[in-house]
Order: C-alpha cells, then structure tokens, then sequence
C-alpha cells in the first residue's frame, strides 16, 4: 500500500511538471508573437503566467488590505512562490538580486518581464536599478521587492532588511506600502506530515528539490495582508536609510502571522 502511495505522489509530481513546462513553453510563444514592448504590457504578461500556474498548483489567494495600484511594496520572502502570488493580484514590477538571472527558468521569465536586477556587490547596479525603479514607477505600476534580500524559513517574521532601495524609493517621493505573505496547507497535506516550513519556503534547498517537493502538495492558501496606509517614516529616516531599513521592518513585522504548524491544525480538526 506504501509503495502505491508513493508511486501515485510521484506520477503526480511528474504530471505537474509537465503541465508547468507546457505552460512555460506557451508562455514563450505568447510573448514571442505578441512582442510586448513596454514595461506595463511586460508585467501583464507575467501576472497572466502567475494566474496559471497558481490554478496548476490548486493555490488560492485571499488579500487583506487595499492592494496598491503605484508606489513601491515592500514584502516578506519566504519562496519565489510569493513572486507568483503577488504578480497574480495585480500587474507589478519586481526587483530582485541579479543571482537571479541565471537561474534555471525563473530567469528567463524575470527577464522577460522586465525584473529589475541589483547587485547589492556594486554601488553602479544599484544605481542603475534605481534608475529603473524610478522608470517603473513613471510607468504606474506598484514596484515590488523584497527588502530581506533573501529567504527566510518563518521561524522569524522577517530577517534584516537593507536600506538601499527603500532609500530610493522614498528619494523618488513615492509611497512605500509594508505587506506580509503568509501561507497555510490544506488540512490533507498536514495529515501527511507535510509543512510550509518544508515544503513552501525555500530555505537552502535546491531549485530543482524544492520545485519537487513543492509538486506533492494537494493545494495551498496565500494571504497577502497590506497596510492600509504607506509608512510615515520619521524624519531621520527620510535622511538615513539604516533606520529607513529598520521603520520598513517594523512595519512589515506588525502585520506578520504566525507561521502554521500541523499540530496546531491537527487539534483544530479534532485529530487524535
């Protein structure tokens, strides 16, 4: 019985990955035939890839708070899932660290949709994708990026932030919205054992493991919570953007959720 199980899970996985290469595949003839030329038609393309691929892996997304439509927001990171969960909402720009571009097909597809690199090594990168940033926020598109600069497996709500973009974005006179992405298993996948901790954040886990891992899951939820205002940085913080870093934190931290644990879903469902 054991072994069906697993041979069914594993097929399943297979199927999965399938359906993510042919959904891959077209993405790249839409966006080849239709030759999207601008920074809005780009992030549209992405956001209608995200919708795909969320409905292949049974993902369902609630948000909680107004979603802003312009300005920068400023995120947790706890997967590249959260990048598919946030594009899915709205049509959005992300800037990420430039490690990205090379990887295996989340690369391509940042590319293609206009992601803003930084290379947090070199004062002209991040120049450049200020420079950028600004552009996007011409364009009218809510800027998103991750301040931790990598990702976290929720044990704590977030990890450091830097400073550098926030400081941009605030030198750009824009809005900075705080929000914070949370995810829960459906009660199936915590009877099996399974966790967001293991199976959803990315950790130091390989692209390739973790997209298996990840495969096995029956359905998850993600609940974006956004602010209901931007954040009133202090004074002193509009000036230095280590304590600009600090005030962003805080404010995502004050809309963090406690990260979910079978136990706790497993008493809730009356398990023995």
């Amino acid at each position: 019985m054991a072994v069906l199980r697993t041979l069914r899970s594993s097929l399943h996985r297979l199927w999965r990955l399938l359906a993510l290469t042919a959904i891959l595949a077209f993405s790249l003839l839409e966006v080849l035939f239709t030759n999207p030329r601008t920074r809005a038609l780009r992030a549209l393309w992405l956001s209608r890839i995200c919708r795909r691929l969320i409905r292949l892996y049974r993902v369902t997304v609630t948000t909680i708070g107004p979603v802003p439509a312009c300005g920068a927001v400023i995120s947790n990171h706890l997967s590249y899932v959260d990048i598919a969960v946030h594009a899915s909402t709205r049509p959005c720009v992300f800037v990420s660290k430039i490690e990205l571009r090379s990887t295996p097909i989340f690369g391509w597809v940042s590319r293609m949709a206009g992601t803003v690199y930084v290379d947090r090594s070199s004062g002209r990168s991040a120049l450049k994708a200020g420079d950028r940033m600004v552009k996007g926020f011409r364009d009218g598109l809510p800027v998103v990026f991750f301040p931790e600069g990598t990702t976290g497996v929720g044990d704590l709500p977030t990890l450091p932030f830097h400073g550098g973009l926030i400081a941009m974005a605030i030198a750009a006179g824009q809005p900075v919205t705080a929000a914070f992405i949370h995810y829960e298993l459906s009660p199936e996948d915590l009877l099996r054992g399974r966790s967001t901790r293991n199976d959803v954040h990315w950790s130091t886990q390989t692209l390739f493991r973790h997209v298996w891992n990840y495969s096995s899951l029956s359905g998850l939820h993600a609940t974006i919570r956004f602010a209901p205002e931007p954040i009133a940085f202090s004074p002193a913080a509009i000036t230095n953007r280590k304590l600009a870093a600090r005030e962003a934190q805080a404010a995502v931290n004050a809309l963090a959720v406690t990260v979910q644990e079978p136990a706790e879903r497993l008493c809730a469902a009356g398990a023995p």
